[in-house]
């Protein structure tokens, strides 16, 4: 059967506590039929019009519905962009206003930002920098900020710089002028050149860093003051005075895989759900990015999606298995790199041989499988951990989710752990809105095809608060005619919109999926009103919360948990093939406790 509902459980130790729990109710769907052609990507909304606004890059148009009942969306038209360059890449809208950022044919040249009014009247258009990705209103609609990704051709002979572009719209759109902001002070030789963070990754052949780094999504503070732009596969952040155009780079830093709270599942040849320590350093190499004020503080939230470089000229990929350990830094490499271990991990050949001599002294993996909050600063305030695979684990072990939605990916079914080797669950693209008096980050997971949902009211502490998916497992996306099979639901969340109960046209809050795989825009309202399409635990159920088992591997690893009720608690011991070396059980008290895992008559480390 087809998911449609919020899925509502409890997490582990070193992960958030179990929120109250967001009720949820899918409103409506409005499918394009178009099947991975990125028919729905990036959305916007305009509550003058109580219209949405959505990126058909298929078309290199944006598709305009009319969602004054958002449980009948309707189609009024399109704005058509082919006229302006190759492909439409995002919208946004304010103030009666509708920019559309578009890309050049070629792509390496400038693209354009194109504005529009909200019935699809064309009232005028900029030069920006090449390959515009994303464009951004700030609150008052007084300018868009634009960021150039800037990528190479297919060969790597041709390699723009990647910039940000600040619109002055204060004239109107039909007199807008433009900034763009470059990264040539960092250059080698540059007057910022000691500036750059050696974290920050500047590795494309023959590359300028700024011709490497690469601008990806754009926040702006809720003061209109300060552009925070995701710069991908570079791992690093940067923040622009919009006053001024001054760019700051902040590098974004590793995750270490192998501490408890960033435990994941590195196989996708493991045969199960294998969430453990490795020793591995994830990229955070965030997409989708979100500002928003909590007590009076701005906070910057990221969604670590990861990506890498693979082009015909220049690619970073490969699997950990292709690489030679160093044997003193990585003395058990050998037993690491089995396909059921980290062989199959997806890694890039541009780091980790720190001396230089061939062979590698540390792993690493593209994006994080996280979220994470930094103070206005770029401190890194919270980040979620392995908490996402987890709450998919759980739900899966409930029998909420079917066991194919673990790291599936999102254009086929029957892919149980097919992501779990790359990038996991994918986190896309991230947005922040209240929702009755509480403040909440919706998530969206580009592969499993679903929305997670963190109360962030308290961004030093959030706690999990749900899970929203649209999307049926047991059947064939495509039909014969190769169009999005209308079953299936939503598949490859790229786009999220947060619409607030102030401008809503139903006076609840609402949140807007569009989804690239399967071309559909979904609508969820949330909240009051809403009716609850929440699961929870059955009553009488002890609610058992686990830390991974310590050390693992260890002589006598202790398994630590948490019971809110008394029960009978089992614990079986597998080695790292998943074969059961030891079982035992015992009847716990509420609360704390500790339990030594069952390894009589076994070898140490086992």
């Amino acid at each position: 059967m087809r998911l449609r509902y919020a899925l509502l459980f409890f997490v582990a130790l070193a992960a958030p506590a179990l929120a109250q729990p967001l009720d949820a109710t899918l409103l409506d769907s409005y499918a394009t039929g178009l099947f991975d052609e990125g028919a729905a990507e990036i959305v916007a909304y305009d509550a003058d019009t109580q219209r949405l606004f959505f990126v058909n890059a298929a078309a290199a148009n944006v598709t305009i519905l009319d969602a004054s009942d958002p449980a009948n969306l309707a189609l009024v038209g399109t704005l058509d962009a082919t006229a302006y360059g190759a492909s439409a890449n995002s919208v946004a809208v304010a103030n009666g206003v509708v920019a559309v950022a578009v890309e050049a044919a070629p792509k390496t040249d400038p693209g354009s930002v194109v504005f529009f009014d909200t019935d699809g009247a064309y009232l005028g258009d900029v030069t920006v920098g090449a390959l515009p990705d994303a464009v951004t209103f700030t609150p008052d609609g007084s300018m868009i900020v634009v960021a150039n990704e800037g990528e190479p051709n297919d060969d790597y002979t041709v390699d723009p710089e990647g910039t940000i572009s600040i619109v002055d719209l204060s004239g109107g759109a039909a007199n807008a002028t433009v900034t763009t902001v470059g990264f040539a002070d960092f250059n080698a030789g540059g007057p910022r050149a000691a500036e750059l963070s050696p974290q920050i990754r500047i590795f494309g052949p023959n590359a300028s860093v700024a011709q490497d780094l690469e601008p990806e999504f754009v926040a702006i503070s809720p003061d209109g003051a300060t552009a925070y732009v995701s710069v991908q596969e570079n791992n690093a952040l940067a923040v622009v005075d919009l006053a001024t155009g001054g760019v700051d780079l902040l590098p974004l830093g590793y995750k270490n895989h192998a501490l408890e709270e960033n435990a994941l599942d590195a196989s996708n040849r493991d045969d199960g759900i294998r969430i453990t320590t490795w020793p591995v350093y994830g990229m955070y190499q965030p997409d989708g990015i979100a500002a928003y004020e909590i007590d009076g503080q701005t906070y910057v939230f990221t969604a670590n999606e990861g990506d890498a470089r693979d082009y015909d000229g220049f690619s970073e990929e490969a699997r950990l298995a292709d690489l030679t350990p160093d044997p003193i830094a990585i003395p058990d490499g050998a037993f690491l790199l089995d396909d059921a271990r980290l062989g199959r991990m997806t890694t890039t050949t541009t780091m980790g041989d720190t001396d230089g001599d061939g062979d590698v002294e540390a792993f690493f993996a593209f994006g994080a499988r996280s979220v994470s909050i930094h103070a206005a600063d770029g401190t890194r305030v919270w980040d979620s951990g392995d908490d996402i695979e987890r709450q998919i684990a759980t739900l899966i072990e409930k029998e909420v989710l079917p066991m194919d939605a673990f790291n599936a990916t999102n254009d086929e079914n029957d892919t149980f752990d097919n992501r779990s080797d790359d990038k996991g669950p994918e986190p896309e693209g991230v947005v922040v809105g209240e929702v009755d008096g509480r403040t909440f980050a919706f998530v969206g997971l580009e592969r499993v095809s679903g929305v997670i949902v963190y109360d962030v009211s308290d961004p030093l502490a959030p706690s999990y608060a749900g899970f929203l998916i649209n999307r049926d497992f047991s059947v064939d996306p495509q039909l014969p005619d190769d169009a999005t099979n209308p079953a299936v639901g939503d598949l490859g969340p790229e786009g999220l919109a947060f619409i607030s109960a102030a401008d809503s046209p139903t006076g609840q809050a609402l949140l807007v999926t569009s989804n690239e795989i399967s071309g559909t825009v979904s609508v969820w309202a949330l909240g009051t009103g809403g009716v609850s399409n929440g699961i929870g635990p059955e009553t009488g159920d002890a609610l058992l919360t686990l830390a991974p088992a310590r050390p693992n591997p260890g002589r006598a690893p202790r398994i630590a948990l948490r019971l809110d009720a008394p029960a009978e608690v089992g614990v079986v011991v597998v080695d790292a093939l998943g074969r059961e070396v030891g079982r035992a059980s015992r009847r716990l008290a509420a609360g704390e406790a500790e339990v030594e895992a069952p390894l009589a008559g076994h070898a140490p480390g086992v």
